[in-house]
């Protein structure tokens, strides 16, 4: 069963002097978040005045939050989104809906299970974990379907093995 709230990311510090947040995003970037109107804090609903994006943070304005000293106050608290409020492309896919897949090669063999995602510069990277461990790329090269029901299928070429 797929969880409904899904962590949105930590509240890493305040912006200015009237209440603004920084959050530190825990999804494809704080431009994808910026069309949630109402975020969760330990399950309560916290609605946002207004959000934008600074460098690779989030900036919030949460309504009750109106100074610098209750923003403090929240700093490294983290932030759920509900699901259902998210606006995904076709064909993407929540982190969280992903790891514990199973992994499939070409030939429909299983390589292990998607353990983690990591967020590395130059994109995200599949860690498999089975008889073996791959890093593999998150490309289209690499990763050549996914399916939130039945798993991933991968190319493997010499090299992911670690």
């Amino acid at each position: 069963m797929k969880k409904r709230y899904l962590e949105a990311g930590k509240i890493v510090g305040t912006h200015g002097v009237h209440g603004q947040l920084k959050l530190e995003c825990w999804c494809d970037g704080p431009g994808f978040l910026l069309g949630f109107k109402t975020f969760y804090f330990n399950g309560a609903p916290v609605e946002v005045e207004h959000s934008s994006v600074h460098k690779n943070l989030l900036l919030l304005k949460l309504r009750g939050v109106d100074d610098v000293e209750r923003a403090m106050a929240l700093k490294g608290a983290t932030l759920t989104s509900d699901r259902e409020q998210a606006n995904r492309p076709e064909g993407r896919y929540f982190i969280a809906d992903l790891i514990g897949l199973p992994v499939y090669n070409e030939d429909g063999g299983e390589i292990g299970r998607l353990e983690e995602v990591l967020n590395a510069p130059a994109g995200d990277v599949y860690v498999v974990a089975g008889e073996k461990k791959y890093m593999i790329p998150a490309m289209p090269a690499f990763i050549k379907s996914i399916d939130p029901e039945s798993g991933i299928r991968v190319a493997l070429i010499p090299g992911l093995e670690v």
